[in-house]
């Protein structure tokens, strides 16, 4: 199965905290648009006659395109691929887009499944990171997609704000879990060198919440949503049985997805793609049918360190045969010391063939990981 990533690179406002590519200037947003159905025209091979079964609009804020502009792009995708019925089809949308007459546009467009930047149910919060939204309307979005027959939601909380209090986290994560979506991302703050907070931090004008008390948020929020039913899937993804994200589950899996606009990523199995960031450079480069990308080839040791790195993050684990039968690796006799190191610590367990983290150890997913790589 292959997914296709539409990145939609613009933006009202430029949040504190975001290092993603995105223009705040909207002018080219038709020229991107065909730009977009370009690439897809082009690269109507790179699945490999692997079916599609995800469709994900990324950015930037998608929800800033009219279902017109929506709708050609999907016909495209339908056009050059073989899409199964039904795709999960998701869309990442600012609350503040959501009116009532958009989310209908929306579903007239063939979204099936909305993720919204909630980030916060705290104005003061929203404010210190510069969202283009209030509390309220994060509210009034979810209930209005809801209303609509959006059955399948996912919304993006934030913790490690400096300040935010255990109690104020409590009551987002409270109002989240009775907002009663099936899905919740939820990231730790993290301070990027080229954003707002970057050049805050460097200056010493932002100090970074303490690690321990990251912690003490995290633990909380894996038990509240545990108390209501979420699967922790992966470390930062929770959802009901059966709603996890088939998207983003393709990343940690290794599947084969295609990623098209500007900074957009692709990866087959052995080779990882990445568009030019740069808006105009890319639609230049895509009108004339010119190479917009710079493409890197895996490695053996970089693709079984890139297993090790994403299996470890869900419930998913890594499967010891699979891990013999790809890489010719013994995970136990390669790395005995460390493996009962973090079993005896409480943070790893082994069963059936399959080494997983527990919830705790999620906390250290990547220290974990980075004792088990192979380093040339």
């Amino acid at each position: 199965m292959a997914g296709i990533y539409i990145h939609i690179p613009f933006c009202k406002q430029a949040c504190h905290y975001c290092d993603f590519h995105f223009s705040t200037t909207l002018h080219a947003r038709s020229e991107l648009v065909d730009a977009l159905v370009i690439e897809l025209d082009q690269r109507k091979h790179d699945a490999h006659d692997e079916p599609v079964r995800t469709i994900y609009f990324g950015g930037g804020t998608p929800s800033l395109l009219s279902g017109d502009e929506l709708k050609k792009i999907m016909d495209r995708v339908f056009d050059t691929q073989v899409v199964i019925s039904p795709a999960e089809i998701t869309l990442e949308a600012n609350p503040d887009d959501l009116s009532k007459n958009k989310i209908k546009e929306l579903r007239e467009a063939g979204i099936n499944r909305l993720s919204i930047g909630i980030q916060s149910f705290r104005d003061e919060d929203l404010k210190w990171m510069n969202r283009a939204h209030l509390a309220h309307q994060a509210d009034y979005a979810v209930k209005a997609a809801q209303d609509a027959g959006f059955e399948n939601i996912t919304i993006d909380l934030i913790y490690s704000i400096p300040s935010l209090s255990m109690n104020d986290w409590r009551d987002n994560l409270k109002k989240a879990i009775e907002l009663n979506v099936p899905h919740i991302s939820a990231y730790s703050l993290t301070i990027e060198p080229k954003t707002v907070f970057g050049h805050r931090k460097a200056k010493g004008l932002l100090t970074p919440t303490d690690e321990s008390i990251s912690q003490d948020q995290f633990l909380a929020m894996v038990d509240l949503f545990a108390e209501a039913g979420l699967l922790q899937y992966e470390v930062s993804n929770f959802s009901k049985p059966g709603l996890e994200s088939r998207h983003n589950s393709s990343y940690w899996k290794g599947e084969l997805y295609i990623g098209i606009g500007p900074s957009a990523h692709s990866f087959d199995g052995k080779n990882r793609r990445w568009n030019i960031s740069n808006n105009q450079q890319y639609m230049r480069g895509i009108q004339r049918g010119e190479p917009m990308f710079e493409q890197e080839i895996l490695t053996k040791e970089m693709r079984y360190n890139e297993y090790i790195m994403t299996g470890l993050r869900t419930i998913w684990g890594v499967e010891l045969n699979y891990l013999r039968d790809h890489f010719g690796v013994d995970l136990n006799d390669l790395y005995p010391k460390e493996i009962s190191y973090w079993k005896e610590e409480g943070k790893m367990i082994e069963k059936e063939g399959v080494m997983r983290l527990t919830p705790k150890g999620f906390l250290f997913a990547d220290r974990i990981a980075s004792d088990l790589f192979i380093v040339s």
